[in-house]
């Protein structure tokens, strides 16, 4: 595809406003002049090419995701009678996950699971977290380099996520393997034909994997979400199996993706702030507000569908019922009139309630974890690591459109001499 970066900030139109445009490698390592074209020229916009509604200013896409349904996923049934039945298993998959569902099945499949998320339960897992990461560094302090996706991003919500499922941890590769496919379906809004059979495929492994696992902790009852999901009881109302497998699957994915994604934007954002990042090396009380920083600067999930319940005026536009939308986070959380300076990154920014882990009913249960995973991390890395570099090549983003990180990111560094 040629270069439509130029073409985006010379053209007008409705093309040019095109969410496709991030397609384009090069829109896509910086979408935010993008969606600040999308926010001041038309900010409830008909995209022609994903005949969808995209919503990117704050107080729109805020009622997107209080007011919308959720529940936009095809069932078995009518992709069959669309002749897509060959996508059943995707199907099946989606119409059980609570990402897909409005209340009350969603507050049912919500209530049951997020307990094992709460914020006292993830307080007692810090220390844990902390001696992961300690040891993830540990395995590459001497050697002056690393790669923080690969030694650090990638391993470290892996351990985590697989011990609070109770699954074997040596089995975090092939989890994370196929965490990345379903996760290109849910963040790539485009046609992507020739990937439907890598899709499926770890679709049907992964739906099989859990469904041995449930069979496995019957006979043998073991700590983790997967039990406790299957003894989860509320007025005699329980999970079924195929319910227990679709939540551990979008718990994994939400999980490995998003944290992932936290950790090397993180990274990579100190890096081209290197005076918030020496603010921050010499004030360790802003690393939360840091975190929530790096959320609202470079949020790891940019943007969410939801559907048109009823028929809404927004933005002088008419959204029919039925219609699709877009919610951006990711605009929303450089809007102007939400955050003062939105595109100047300050760890000590106050009033940060940005949407990366979405609002209502549909915010993340996880958010908890990923921000105490995000907390130790950069903890330790500014304790242990000094003279932070990054080491020079072209960066490659994730071929993810919805789900914003990089493939790999090398740095160079200097272990410290006292470590605390």
């Amino acid at each position: 595809m040629t270069s439509l970066s130029g073409a985006i900030s010379r053209s007008s139109g409705s093309s040019a406003l095109s969410l496709y445009h991030l397609l384009d490698p090069e829109v896509l390592a910086n979408p935010y002049p993008l969606f600040q074209r999308l926010r001041t020229e038309d900010p409830v916009h008909w995209d022609v090419f994903l005949h969808t509604w995209v919503v990117t200013r704050y107080v729109d896409v805020l009622e997107v995701l209080h007011k919308f349904s959720a529940n936009r996923t095809h069932t078995p049934a009518k992709l069959s009678a669309m002749g897509l039945g060959d996508m059943s298993p995707l199907a099946q998959l989606m119409v059980k996950m609570m990402l897909f569902m409005d209340p009350p099945e969603h507050s049912r499949l919500r209530g049951l699971a997020s307990s094992a998320f709460s914020p006292a339960r993830v307080a007692v897992l810090r220390t844990h977290i902390r001696e992961i990461v300690k040891r993830l560094l540990d395995e590459v302090q001497d050697k002056g380099e690393m790669d923080v996706i690969h030694d650090l991003g990638d391993p470290l919500p892996a351990i985590v996520t697989t011990e609070m499922l109770g699954v074997p941890t040596s089995d975090r590769h092939q989890l994370k393997a196929w965490s990345t496919d379903f996760a290109e379906m849910l963040g790539n809004f485009q046609h992507n034909p020739e990937h439907a059979p890598r899709m499926l495929r770890a679709v049907q492994e992964m739906t099989s994997y859990f469904h041995d696992q449930v069979r496995l902790q019957k006979d043998h009852p073991g700590e983790g979400l997967v039990h406790s999901l299957m003894a989860a009881e509320v007025d005699g109302d329980r999970l079924t199996e195929e319910e227990v497998v679709a939540t551990c699957i979008v718990t994994m994915v939400g999980g490995l993706e998003t944290t992932t994604n936290l950790i090397g934007n993180g990274v990579l954002t100190l890096l081209r702030n290197p005076v918030e990042m020496e603010r921050l090396r010499n004030d360790f009380s802003l690393i939360p507000s840091a975190v929530e920083e790096m959320l609202r600067y470079e949020s790891p999930s940019q943007h969410t569908g939801r559907i048109a319940s009823d028929d809404v005026e927004m933005g002088g536009k008419l959204i029919r019922r039925g219609q699709a939308v877009m919610a951006v986070m990711a605009a929303a959380n450089r809007d102007p009139e939400r955050f003062p300076d939105p595109d100047r990154f300050d760890i000590s920014r106050s009033d940060n309630r940005h949407l990366a882990f979405g609002w209502a009913a549909h915010f993340c249960f996880g958010a908890a974890l990923a921000r105490v995973e995000g907390q130790e991390v950069f903890e330790a890395i500014m304790r242990r690591l000094q003279d932070l570099e990054l080491t020079p090549g072209r960066l490659t983003w994730r071929n993810n459109l919805g789900l914003r990180g990089m493939t790999a990111l090398p740095i160079k560094f200097r272990a410290s001499q006292a470590i605390a």
